[in-house]
């Protein structure tokens, strides 16, 4: 199942009305890798002789993208990090990108999680390596995604996620069900330690950087809606007041609410 990027959702895009040049896609994937894959995504884009500085917080998830034409490099994985991610989208080209749940990474990679950043995927990560070379030799983006399902799910066949993988899953999906969700006590059963491990372990950061990144992705979102103030929105998302707000999104996208509308009211978003 496909259906377009919905600016209006929470996809953590900070020039949202860009989706639709980019034609911009979520993509389902196949049943059974519902604890190893949350999403796929694509986007292809024809720009001439302009540039475009996109920025998206990220979800906090490992995301492998195989990626077409005027691109830095074929196959990337890339790690969340303190700051949201950027790139001068130029030329015309298309990406595929595969978001893992944090069980993922260790079921197609050989592997830890890494430092935050974006790295190239090559020979130091055979098992990674040899799945996205698969998936970037299918000719047609639906040929890609049915190689995707099959080599993941026979991936997790070989090797299925751990039950520490599992755990973190549960955490994130606890955070992203609930925005205002408080860190400790997160998944019942589990101790505040052994949920802080997992994420570390799966997704290099702790539960109050995931939830502090799915925040700021409803910041985004709220803030681009017609009619938003940051006072309302800060309200609205439980922070302390509108200065937490501010200190929270300019650390993060190097930008302030009130800026940030304004950017958004300029491009017409």
């Amino acid at each position: 199942m496909s259906e377009p990027i919905d600016p209006a959702g929470r996809s953590g895009v900070l020039e949202p009305a860009n989706l639709e040049r980019f034609s911009a896609t979520w993509h389902a994937p196949h049943p059974a890798l519902v604890d190893v894959v949350e999403t796929c995504w694509h986007v292809r884009w024809s720009l001439g002789d302009e540039e475009i500085v996109q920025r998206v917080i990220e979800a906090p998830a490992v995301t492998i993208t195989i990626e077409r034409g005027d691109v830095p490099a074929a196959l990337v994985r890339t790690t969340p990090g303190p700051r949201a991610w950027s790139r001068t989208i130029r030329g015309a080209g298309e990406v595929l990108g595969i978001r893992l749940r944090p069980a993922g990474l260790a079921v197609v990679s050989d592997l830890p999680v890494g430092a935050p950043g974006t790295t190239r995927v090559d020979a130091d990560d055979p098992r990674l390596l040899a799945i996205a070379e698969a998936i970037a030799a299918a000719d047609t983006l639906e040929d890609r995604l049915r190689v995707v399902d099959d080599r993941l799910r026979a991936a997790a066949a070989d090797r299925p996620p751990t039950s520490e993988g599992l755990l973190a899953n549960a955490a994130v999906a606890e955070l992203t069900r609930a925005v205002h969700l408080r860190t400790s006590g997160v998944v019942p059963g589990a101790s505040d330690r052994a949920v802080q491990r997992a994420l570390r372990a799966t997704l290099g950061m702790g539960p109050k950087a995931v939830a502090r990144r799915i925040r700021l992705q409803e910041v985004a979102r709220l803030l681009a809606a017609p009619g938003a103030t940051p006072a309302a929105v800060a309200a609205e998302l439980g922070y302390a007041d509108q200065a937490h707000l501010t200190n929270d999104l300019r650390g993060v996208a190097g930008v302030t609410p009130a800026a940030y509308v304004r950017s958004l009211r300029a491009l017409g978003g």
